[in-house]
This record gives C-alpha cells, sequence and structure tokens, in this order.
C-alpha cells in the first residue's frame, strides 16, 4: 500500500466529464486547510490546466501528466501516489496497464468499471501479485455498484440485529431514478459487445452470475431478464439495466467475505414499474429499451447540465427474507443522478477512504463491502448526499 507518498490521491482522467467532476468535489470537499494531497493526471497539462480553471479548482493543485498508450507514464503517477481513482474508460480499452502499474507500485485503485468480462481477467491476471503487492484493486466504485453492493452489506448487519443473523434472500428493487446513464457506460456496453464479437467465449462470463467469484458456483439465481408481476409488492417489475454488474459484486463480495451472507445465497435486481396495466405497458416498455445502441446516446466526454445533475435522483429498495420468512427492508438514496453527479462524489469518497480510514489491509482485487464496509457507508453518508435506512 503506498502509504507516505507525494499525494494521497491522484484523479487520473480529469479532464473527462466525470472526472473534473470528481475534481471539483475533492477541491470543495478536501480543499484548503483539509488534510488531503491530491493531484490532477490526464494526457495533456494544457487540458489539465483548463479544467482546473473552469472548474473552480486552486492553482497549486498539481498536475500528473500520464496517458494510457505510454505504460511508463502510468508507472510513473501508481509510484507517486498512495490511491490512482481512474475515471478512463472503457476499461477493457484503456484501463488494464494502470491496474498492472498500480499492482506493481503497491498503489490502492478505485474505478467505474461495469465491464464483468474485463473485470474476470483483471483478476485471474492481478489477484495474486495485488496481495503480494499491497495494492488494494478496488473495482465498480459509482452507482455500479456500491449503492447496491454496501446496500446490501447495511441489510446484513442489520439483520444480525433485528432477525439473529443474515438473511439468505435480498430482493432489490429500485423504486426510482432520475438522470441519464453516462457517456463512458455507453462506451463501455459497446467495446463488450464488440469483445462478444471477436470472442464468443466472453458470452459465458456474462452470463454466469458468479462470474467474479473464483470457481466458487451458488444456487440458481433469478434471470431478471423479463417483466413479472410480484404479488408481494403488488406491482410489476422489469430488467433493470445496471443488474447483470450488480449482481456479480455482490456474490464476489459474499465470497471475498468468507460466504458472510451464506453459500446458499440469492440476490437479484429489478426496476419497479407500478400496478395493474398502466404498470405491465411501463414494464414491457423499460424491458424493450434499445437506447444504449442508439446513435442519440451519450458519447463519452460528454453529459447533463449542472441543473439537470441537480435535479436528478435515485430511490432502491432492498428486501431481506429471512427462511421463517421474517423480513427487513433497507432504502438506499442518492441526491444527485446516477450516472453522473452521485457517482463522482461516491468514487471520490472510496479513494478518500482507502487513503485514510482504517479498512481492509491486505492487498488483492477487491469490492466495496470486504474492502470498506461500514466505513465508506459512513463517508457516504455525511459527505455525498446518499442515505441508508432500515424501514420503519
Amino acid at each position: 500500500m503506498g502509504k507516505n507518498r507525494e499525494f494521497d490521491v491522484v484523479v487520473y482522467g480529469a479532464t473527462g466529464f466525470t472526472g473534473r467532476l470528481v475534481a471539483e468535489y475533492l477541491n470543495n470537499q478536501y480543499g484548503v486547510g483539509k488534510d488531503l494531497k491530491w493531484a490532477m493526471a490526464g494526457r495533456s497539462e494544457e487540458k489539465l490546466a483548463a479544467v482546473r480553471d473552469e472548474m473552480g479548482v486552486p492553482a497549486d493543485v498539481p498536475f500528473v501528466v500520464a496517458d494510457a498508450s505510454d505504460p511508463a507514464s502510468l508507472k510513473a503517477m501508481a509510484e507517486r501516489t498512495g490511491v490512482v481513482l481512474t475515471t478512463v474508460g472503457p476499461y477493457q480499452l484503456y484501463g488494464s496497464d494502470v491496474v498492472a502499474a498500480c499492482v506493481a507500485a503497491g498503489t490502492d485503485y478505485v474505478d467505474l468499471c461495469g465491464e464483468v468480462n474485463w473485470m474476470h481477467t483483471m483478476i485471474a491476471e492481478h489477484g495474486d501479485a495485488a496481495k503480494k503487492s499491497g495494492a488494494r484493486i478496488v473495482l465498480s466504485c459509482g452507482f455500479d455498484s456500491i449503492p447496491f453492493d454496501l446496500g446490501v452489506y447495511f441489510l446484513q448487519e442489520h439483520a444480525k440485529k433485528q432477525l439473529g443473523g443474515v438473511v439468505p434472500r435480498v430482493k432489490t428493487r429500485v423504486r426510482e431514478m432520475k438522470g441519464t446513464f453516462s457517456g463512458g457506460t455507453v462506451a463501455s456496453f459497446r467495446a463488450t459487445m464488440a469483445s462478444v464479437g471477436s470472442d464468443p467465449s466472453v458470452i459465458e462470463i456474462l452470463t454466469n452470475p458468479f462470474a467474479l467469484t473464483e470457481g466458487f458456483k451458488g444456487p440458481d439465481q433469478p434471470a431478471g431478464d423479463k417483466p413479472v408481476h410480484e404479488d408481494d409488492l403488488g406491482m410489476w417489475v422489469a430488467p433493470f439495466v445496471m443488474a447483470p454488474i450488480n449482481t456479480r459484486n455482490v456474490h464476489r463480495s459474499n465470497m471475498l467475505l468468507g460466504h458472510a451472507y451464506g453459500e446458499d445465497f440469492v440476490y437479484d435486481e429489478m426496476m419497479m414499474a407500478g400496478p395493474g396495466e398502466q404498470g405491465e405497458a411501463v414494464a414491457k416498455m423499460i424491458a424493450g429499451d434499445t437506447s444504449m445502441m442508439s446513435d442519440d446516446a451519450p458519447k463519452p466526454g460528454e453529459g447533463p447540465s449542472k441543473k439537470e445533475r441537480e435535479e436528478g435522483m435515485y430511490n432502491v429498495l432492498l428486501i431481506g427474507e429471512a427462511k421463517d420468512g421474517k423480513k427487513i427492508n433497507v432504502t438506499v438514496t442518492g441526491d444527485r443522478d446516477p450516472g453522473y453527479g452521485s457517482t463522482s462524489k461516491i468514487i471520490a469518497e472510496a479513494a478518500v477512504c482507502l487513503a485514510k480510514d482504517d479498512v481492509v489491509e491486505a492487498g488483492g482485487i477487491y469490492t466495496s463491502a470486504p474492502a470498506m464496509g461500514m466505513k465508506l457507508v459512513d463517508r457516504l453518508v455525511a459527505n455525498a448526499g446518499l442515505t441508508f435506512d432500515v424501514d420503519a
């Protein structure tokens, strides 16, 4: 782990749309007089200076010039900082050398990855080396998958107190979500589809709920691929676009926590569409949405206005079911649009949590719950506009 280095956190990709929001957040939250040494990194010092001025970041915030096509520059960046926070995706195109540099330097790492095939490869290629070097590589530190991964962790911690033990079944239902998915998410989705085209075996990884659990295979999981009516909720639910990422990370967390949720744990995510015929129609519309593949989808570097980000939000219900039928419900909310406004705050706090808090010490390739747990929950609630609440 990279302690006592020149910087605590380097934001790699600071000139991109999400990266500049991260820089703005770190400046506002941990600026003058706060105990955080951070720097902005990207390919061009000129562009970094322009973004720094545009986002109101002080002139004394340092720059690090680093380029995904220049491994030596990535090595130099990793060796100068305790944590690399990277927003430079799609990660399967631009992220592998960043992970390799951090693992080699014993430097901690957080990203916004939702590319299960790439994550599977990184675990296989760098898992053992990260354990040896002490680098804590934490994947998927944005809207996918922290509100969901930490939501399940938070629910299970409270189930132990309220129900006397963890629950073997958690259903996550997105009540409401306002905001667009990011251009980076679209680019990652398309890069993944391209990799399927060139290597059909990728489909096996993408369709396996236990793709990230390194040999462990649990019970059958709900497919979540078509609209259904849920009698207990009295409404229709539809496939949730982030479920193929989040569910894999939740199962990895369970494995890394020593199967703290049980080896028989079942988990799924769906989106609430409403009751009756109207709910059914909405659910079918959601299920048929192909906007990720449309020419109008956001491009990397594009994103919503400040007003749109601030008017965005999300509200997620997690339902824990014990074997005896008892239930515990948890609500997780965010106060900005998920793809940009909330994501930029979440990943920033994840990086600061690794840099500053007493969390997992051993190196390895992690998800948020086993790496940071309640320490990160507390930071997100205190600073980043999230709530985690047990429903009365």
